[in-house]
C-alpha cells in the first residue's frame, strides 16, 4: 500500500479565501481514497496543527502531494511557516539529521543530510500569471519554467531532506481566467499518469 500525505497550502488572508487548493486538495484526497492500493494523511496549514505529528506524517509516507497558491512570487506565509516549523521539528527525528558536511571537509557534501530518502514528492501550484509569462520571449519571467525559476528554491528544499520530486503540475490564469472544470480534467490525468499507469 502505498502512502500518501497531501499538504494543503492554499491560504485564507486578503482576498484570498484559498478556495482553488482546497478544491484541488479534495480532488486528490477523492483520487486516492477510491483506490484501496492508497492509504491517505493530510493536513490543511490554516487548522491547527501539532509540529511533531507533523513530523511524523512526512516519516510515515511514501509520497507527499504539496498545494499551494504562489504569491509575490513565492510560498504564502502560512505555508512557508508550517515548513519552518516542521521541519525544524524534524532535525534529528526524521527530516534531516545534519546539512551533509563535515568538519574535516566542510567544502563539500552540502545538502546530503536528509533523512528522507526513498520517498517522493509532487507539487501544484496555482497562479494569476498566464502560463505564458513563463514560454513566449519577453515575457515576465523570461522564458524560465515555474520550477526552474521561482520555485527553485522549494524544489532544492526537498532535495535537502533526501526526497525525489515527481512531475509538478501548475495551474495557471486563476484569477482572471480561470477554467477549473478543466484544470480538474488535466489534474485526474496527471495523477492517473503518476500514479496508476
Amino acid at each position: 500500500m502505498t502512502k500518501i500525505f497531501i499538504v494543503n497550502g492554499g491560504q485564507k488572508f486578503g482576498h484570498s479565501g484559498g478556495r482553488f487548493n482546497e478544491t484541488i486538495s479534495n480532488e486528490t484526497l477523492n483520487f486516492f481514497k477510491s483506490n484501496s492500493e492508497f492509504e491517505v494523511k493530510t493536513t490543511n496549514i490554516n487548522d491547527d496543527y501539532i509540529p511533531a505529528a507533523e513530523v511524523e506524517k512526512f516519516v510515515w509516507a511514501d509520497v507527499i502531494i504539496y498545494h499551494t497558491p504562489i504569491w509575490w512570487f513565492q510560498l504564502p506565509h502560512g505555508f512557508k511557516k508550517y515548513i519552518d516549523v516542521v521541519f525544524t521539528e524534524g532535525h534529528a527525528k526524521g527530516i534531516y539529521k545534519s546539512d551533509g558536511r563535515s568538519a574535516e571537509n566542510p567544502t563539500i557534501n552540502y545538502g546530503t543530510g536528509g533523512m528522507l530518502h526513498g520517498k517522493k514528492y509532487m507539487l501544484t501550484t496555482s497562479w494569476n500569471a498566464p502560463k505564458e509569462a513563463f514560454t513566449l520571449p519577453g515575457e515576465f519571467f523570461n522564458q524560465h519554467s515555474v520550477d526552474e525559476g521561482p520555485l527553485f528554491g522549494f524544489h532544492r528544499m526537498n532535495a535537502f531532506t533526501g526526497m525525489k520530486p515527481l512531475q509538478s503540475i501548475h495551474f495557471h490564469d486563476i484569477e482572471k481566467n480561470a477554467n477549473v472544470e478543466n484544470d480538474l480534467k488535466v489534474y485526474q490525468n496527471h495523477l492517473t499518469q503518476l500514479f496508476l499507469n
